[in-house]
């Protein structure tokens, strides 16, 4: 689908061009990285008493809940424990964990939202490519077993590094509340 913009497209960090760090010349000069937002997470709290994806569309905020667009059976949201900077998700608000479960409308609602985010990332943050899919269930790779959901993860060339294979950590080099308003104008008319 289509989307006309009037606002011009929030330019990626990670895209062809970007400053890039060519080292630091002193522990002044060196960048540092900051993510307060996932001190809870890694601590292993949960801000959420129940499932987040039932949830967080229930509260009616969708700025605060990072809420991107709603249809009638799906909406997108934010990650809010990003892969990459503009990772998102289609959620049908029909919970459960089997994909087989869902009616065709449903289904179909949830393609067609992640379809659109494929589009709104590659519009409004430039992406060069994108990771689109499902993990199913605990074993398969999710984090929310009990309600699937589609991921539309942006990907740019060298955004890959040491610190994810060592440390277990993704460097993001913008906040959730800039991707946020980068990305939701895109999805105006879905």
């Amino acid at each position: 689908m289509a989307h006309e913009q009037s606002d011009p497209p929030v330019p990626s960090p990670l895209e062809p061009g970007a400053r890039r760090d060519q080292g630091a010349a002193s522990i002044d000069d060196l960048q540092r990285l900051w993510a307060p937002w996932r001190a809870g997470y890694l601590r292993g709290e949960d801000p959420v008493e129940g499932c987040p994806f039932c949830v967080l569309p229930e509260r009616g905020d969708d700025e605060a809940t990072l809420i991107l667009a709603r249809g009638e059976h799906a909406y997108v949201i934010c990650n809010a424990y990003p892969y990459n900077p503009g990772h998102v998700m289609a959620v049908p608000y029909q919970h459960t964990d089997d994909l087989t479960a869902l009616a065709p409308e449903v289904a179909a609602e949830l393609w067609e939202l992640g379809r659109t985010a494929v589009g709104v990332l590659r519009d409004r943050l430039h992406a060069a490519g994108v990771n689109l899919g499902m993990n199913l269930w605990r074993a398969g790779g999710a984090g929310i077993a009990d309600h699937v959901h589609l991921h539309a993860v942006p990907r740019w060339g060298g955004d890959t590094n040491f610190v994810s294979v060592i440390g277990a950590t993704r460097i993001l080099p913008q906040s959730l509340d800039e991707v946020y308003a980068a990305l939701r104008p895109g999805f105006d008319g879905a």
